[in-house]
């Protein structure tokens, strides 16, 4: 299978790890290419089918569980809506809500959040909805909502005048949801986040207009990588739209990991991986990978100086022959780079739109 193939095998056999602490998975060290999979006893072995992909799947998210900490069980807890207020516009009603992610000793963790519902929705059929996740913005959710910062970034009520159920939560430190989750035992902020979104999906799905099958995840920049963090746990999730939200760790600041190590993502970048790409046990590439075949729309600008699109490029060549030549869906991964800055230029969002609609019909 060539050198790279034998590279990995000798990674897979290794039971070395980095700060003493031994790996559940084994880590690839070609993590460009998912056409194949490590077995149990370390050997090779070709992605071409389902099931094949199915194993080097769990090893990825085995592997970004090892940099984010262990993926809790869903919580059992009611989820306890509580509907705050509610506004009126022309097409949606909104409304302030909190929902309980989990129960802590000091009593249940409430999450805010808005949750816009159309009010003209087909009656002979329920309709698509989203987990609208914001972008790094001191207001949090009230940006996708349409209630600060630039319009561009409305998403969440775009959608809602689209006629699709939306709901947007702060993410842990920003608008009003101020939490220590390290407090509770989480290793990272990027895990309390995907158990709170995952508790969101639950929000969506226990609305009667909300068909449970048609539920989508959309953010940009922070937004934008939390919607593949959410779906790659979430297999509920069944379509993801990311504007500006990744590219290859190599490419990411030219190597330089500082941004994704601090306590607001991940701290043991830094502690366990010395900020290192080519230390990571998981790359974007492989991440992107995992979604397969589930429907994903990719907003990559050219001049954006977070994300690399270059490093945006890699992925979608690592991810593109799996939608193409093993799930034979190659029209569910879709990629625009707009000549735009780190941005959700306006033809971009409308095409993110459509493609949502068509893939959720």
């Amino acid at each position: 299978m060539g050198r790279i193939h034998q590279l990995a095998i000798l990674t897979g056999l290794l039971s070395a790890s980095w700060a003493g602490v031994q790996r559940s998975a084994p880590v690839y060290h070609d993590k460009a290419d998912l056409l194949y999979y490590l077995d149990p006893k370390g050997r090779a072995r070709a992605v071409r089918k389902a099931s094949d992909w199915e194993v080097r799947r769990s090893h990825i998210l085995a592997n970004m569980q090892e940099v984010m900490g262990v993926l809790p069980e869903p919580s059992q807890e009611p989820l306890d809506v509580r509907f705050l207020r509610t506004e009126e516009s022309s097409s949606y009603r909104l409304h302030k809500i909190t929902y309980v992610s989990e129960r802590w000793e000091n009593g249940p963790d409430r999450v805010p959040a808005w949750l816009l519902v159309p009010k003209q929705l087909k009656p002979d059929r329920t309709a698509p909805a989203a987990v609208c996740l914001h972008q790094t913005t001191k207001i949090g959710k009230d940006s996708p909502a349409g209630l600060g910062g630039p319009p561009s970034l409305f998403y969440a009520k775009e959608l809602a005048e689209r006629g699709f159920v939306t709901v947007v939560p702060d993410y842990p430190n920003f608008g009003e949801y101020q939490v220590d989750p390290y407090a509770h035992g989480y290793v990272s902020a990027t895990m309390k986040g995907i158990v709170n979104h995952r508790r969101a999906v639950d929000v969506l799905r226990s609305r009667p207009e909300v068909h449970p099958e048609r539920i989508a995840a959309i953010g940009h920049s922070l937004g934008g990588h939390n919607a593949l963090f959410l779906a790659a746990f979430d297999p509920r999730v069944k379509a993801v739209v990311t504007s500006c939200g990744f590219c290859s760790f190599r490419k990411y600041m030219k190597g330089d990991l500082t941004g994704w190590s601090h306590k607001g993502y991940m701290p043991r970048i830094a502690d366990r991986y010395g900020k290192d790409p080519y230390q990571m046990p998981f790359d974007f590439t492989e991440l992107l990978g995992s979604l397969a075949p589930r429907a994903v729309f990719v907003v990559a600008p050219l001049h954006d100086s977070n994300f690399d699109v270059e490093g945006v490029r890699e992925c979608q060549r690592a991810a593109g022959p799996l939608y193409d030549e093993v799930f034979r869906t190659k029209d569910r991964l879709v990629f625009q780079f707009p000549d735009a800055e780190h941005q959700f230029p306006d033809p971009s969002r409308k095409a993110a739109y459509d493609f949502l609609a068509r893939c959720l019909d």
